[in-house]
C-alpha cells in the first residue's frame, strides 16, 4: 500500500520521468485513490450505502487521502432515498454519518464544489432543518461557487412543507439575485404555500410566473390551482371597481391574453375542466382565447442565437454557406423537414408522400411558392432517390431553389429550424423537438414560437391530414373581466383534446 502511494505521488510530482506511459497509466489506475473512486462509483450506481461507509472507514484507517469526488459520492449516498428503498433507521444512520463526513471534509481542508454544498443541503433538509440547508447555499459565495437550481431545492421545498412562506420567498429572491430561474416544481411549491397561508398577492404572482415560463401545467400544479380557486380566501379577494382602460392598456402592452393588474371581482368561483373548440372558444363559458403576439425582435434574437449554436456544433463553413443560401433564395412561406415527412407512418422513405405534402403547401401559400425542403445528402443520393421519377422531382425542386441538401455528417435539424425561424414561416414536421439539441434552446421563447409555427401531419384513410397551428395560444390566459383559462399537459390536441381549467366567478354566469 505504501509503495503504491509513493509511486502515484512520484508520478504526479514528476510527470516527465523515465517510466513508460503505459506503466504510468497502470500505476495511476491501481493507486488506492483510483481504486476507491471506482468502488464508490459502483456503490453510487447500485445505491449501496453500507458498502460505501465500509470503504470510507477502511480508507480513513489506511490513510488514503480522499478528494472532493470521494466526499461527494459519500454525501450523496448518505442522503435519504425518495423511493423508500431504505428503512427509516437506515436513513437516520445515513444522516448522522453524512454530517460526520461533511465535518471531516472541512477538517481535511478539501475544497468543496457545487455538488458538495447541494448534497450537504439535502442532508440538512432531510433533517427537517431548512435554515441550515439555506445557509449552506449562501455559503457557496465564499468559495466562488454559483448555485444551481438543484442547490436551492432542499431549502425551498422544506420551507414550503413547513408553511414557512416568508423564508420560502427569501430563497426565491436569492435565486433571482443569482439568475437562477425557478421551474414548475419550485413555482408549484411556492403557489401551494402562498395559498395555504392566504397570501393572495403571491398566489397571483406565481400564476403569472407559471404563465410566463411553464405555459401548460402538470396535473399536480393543476390540482394546487383548483384548490386555490375553490378556497374561501379566493372568493373574498379581488377588486370590485377597477380602471377598465388601464386593464385594456395592460392587455395590449403585454401582447394579449393577460393584464397583470391583480384579481378582479369578488365571489365564489366555478372551477371546471373543459376543452377548447378548434377556434379557441371555451366549451364551458364560451369565452374566446386569444393568440398572443411574439415580438419580432425576440424572433430575430432567437434566430441569431440558433445560428450561433448551430455554427458551434456543425462544420462552421457548411452552416455559413446555408445562411448565405437562405439570404439568396428566401424567405419561404413554409419549410419541410423532408426526412420526417417522408417517413410518417411508413417503414421506408416515401418521395410520393413528401411530394404530396410539398404541393399541398404550395396551394396553401399566399405567393404560390414552393416550400423549402431540407434533406440530408444520404436521402438524395441512394435508395429510392435513384428512381428516375424521384431524380426528376429532386432536380425540379433544386432548380426552383426549394431544395437544400445538408452535407454528410451534419444534423439537418439545425437547418430546417433555422430556415423556418429566419423566414418567420410555417415548419412542417412531426418531430416534437424534445431531445438534447432543442433543450439547448431554452424554455422561454422556443415553445411559444413552435406553437405558432409548427404544422403536424396525421395519417388518415385519405392520406396525411394537415394540423395547422391553433389560432389561439395554449398558455394560461387571464381575461379583462378576471376569469382564467389554464391549459394542462393532459391531452395533446391531436388524438385527445387538451384539458383546460376554466375558472369563472359564479356571479358572472347569472
Amino acid at each position: 500500500m505504501t509503495t503504491q502511494l509513493s509511486i502515484s505521488a512520484a508520478l504526479l510530482q514528476n510527470p516527465r520521468n523515465s517510466v513508460p506511459q503505459k506503466s504510468k497509466k497502470k500505476a495511476l489506475y491501481e493507486a488506492p485513490e483510483s481504486v476507491l473512486r471506482h468502488k464508490l462509483n459502483q456503490c453510487s450506481k447500485h445505491g449501496n450505502f453500507c458498502e460505501a461507509i465500509r470503504l470510507y472507514n477502511e480508507a480513513r484507517t489506511s490513510n488514503i487521502q480522499l478528494n472532493v469526488h470521494h466526499y461527494n459520492v459519500l454525501l450523496y449516498l448518505c442522503s435519504p432515498n425518495d423511493d423508500g428503498s431504505r428503512q427509516d433507521e437506515d436513513n437516520f444512520v445515513g444522516l448522522e454519518k453524512g454530517f460526520e463526513i461533511f465535518k471531516q471534509m472541512r477538517l481535511d481542508k478539501v475544497e468543496p464544489n457545487e455538488a458538495t454544498f447541494t448534497n450537504a443541503s439535502r442532508l440538512a433538509a432531510a433533517k427537517k432543518d431548512p435554515e441550515m440547508a439555506f445557509e449552506l447555499v449562501k455559503e457557496m459565495k465564499n468559495h466562488g461557487i454559483v448555485p444551481k437550481l438543484r442547490s436551492y431545492g432542499p431549502a425551498l421545498f422544506e420551507f414550503c412543507e413547513k408553511a414557512m412562506a416568508d423564508k420560502a420567498y427569501e430563497v426565491d429572491a436569492h435565486m433571482v439575485d443569482n439568475k437562477v430561474s425557478a421551474e414548475e416544481p419550485e413555482l408549484s411549491a411556492l403557489l401551494r404555500v402562498s395559498s395555504d397561508v392566504k397570501r393572495e398577492e403571491k398566489v397571483y404572482e406565481m400564476v403569472h410566473r407559471l404563465r410566463a415560463s411553464v405555459r401548460q401545467v402538470s396535473e399536480e400544479t393543476a390540482s394546487v390551482l383548483e384548490d386555490w380557486f375553490r378556497s374561501e380566501t379566493a372568493s373574498k379577494v379581488g377588486a370590485e371597481n377597477w380602471n377598465v382602460e388601464k386593464v385594456k392598456e395592460a392587455v395590449v402592452k403585454g401582447g394579449g391574453g393577460w393584464h397583470g393588474q391583480g384579481w378582479l371581482r369578488k365571489g365564489k368561483w366555478r372551477v371546471v375542466r373543459t376543452h377548447m373548440d378548434e377556434t379557441g372558444v371555451c366549451q364551458l363559458c364560451r369565452e374566446k382565447l386569444v393568440c398572443i403576439d411574439i415580438d419580432p425582435i425576440e424572433t430575430q434574437n432567437f434566430a441569431n442565437s440558433l445560428a450561433k449554436l448551430a455554427s458551434e456544433r456543425e462544420a462552421k463553413a457548411g452552416f455559413s454557406h446555408f445562411q448565405e443560401w437562405i439570404q439568396r433564395h428566401g424567405p419561404f412561406d413554409a419549410v419541410v423537414d423532408g426526412a420526417n415527412v417522408g417517413l410518417i407512418n411508413r417503414h421506408n422513405f416515401s418521395f410520393s408522400q413528401l411530394k404530396h405534402v410539398v404541393y399541398h403547401l404550395r396551394k396553401l401559400s399566399p405567393s404560390g411558392k414552393l416550400p423549402l425542403v431540407i434533406l440530408h445528402k444520404g436521402r438524395v443520393t441512394g435508395g429510392p432517390a435513384q428512381h428516375p421519377n424521384n431524380k426528376k422531382l429532386l432536380e425540379s425542386w433544386k432548380k426552383a431553389g426549394s431544395l437544400y441538401v445538408t452535407p454528410p455528417g451534419s444534423n439537418d435539424d439545425w437547418y430546417w429550424l433555422y430556415a423556418a425561424v429566419s423566414s418567420e414561416c410555417l415548419l412542417v414536421t412531426n418531430d416534437e423537438m424534445r431531445d438534447h439539441l432543442f433543450q439547448l434552446l431554452g424554455n422561454s421563447f422556443f415553445p411559444r414560437w413552435k406553437e405558432k409555427h409548427q404544422v403536424r401531419l396525421t395519417p388518415s384513410i385519405d392520406g396525411l391530414q394537415f394540423r395547422m397551428p391553433p389560432p389561439y395560444s395554449i398558455v394560461i390566459q387571464e381575461s379583462e373581466q378576471g376569469s382564467w383559462h389554464i391549459p394542462t399537459v393532459t391531452g395533446d390536441d391531436l388524438e385527445n383534446p387538451r384539458q383546460w381549467i376554466c375558472a369563472t366567478r359564479l356571479r358572472d354566469l347569472n
